[in-house]
């Protein structure tokens, strides 16, 4: 079965290290550890890489699921749920990535 990725990248109304920080915080608390995540990341724009293919964001999460079961199951868990109600009201956009990994 193949694993299933997750990335998600987040670009905020309120750009403050404070608004960056607690975002980044609730990601680690609310979206880590779910029952099928095999790899999870999150973390800050480096702002040094400025080419012209680098997409602008904030934020971004990468959750790499044992399948696409385990992802659908985390989609409506009560935890994630609780995260986007803590978290939406400062994006001014999310942008998903999702894919199925070869082997």
């Amino acid at each position: 079965m193949a694993r299933l990725a997750h990335h998600v990248f987040f670009t905020l109304k309120d750009k403050s290290d404070a608004a960056i920080t607690s975002l980044v915080n609730d990601c680690k608390e609310y979206l880590d550890n779910h029952d099928g995540v095999v790899d999870f990341a999150v973390g800050r724009r480096d702002e040094e890489l400025d080419r012209e293919v680098n997409a602008k964001f904030d934020v971004s999460l990468h959750v790499i699921f044992q399948d696409r079961a385990t992802h659908d199951v985390y989609q409506t868990a009560p935890r994630h749920l609780t995260f986007i109600e803590r978290q939406k009201g400062n994006w001014a956009q999310v942008q998903v990535c999702d894919s199925l990994l070869e082997d």
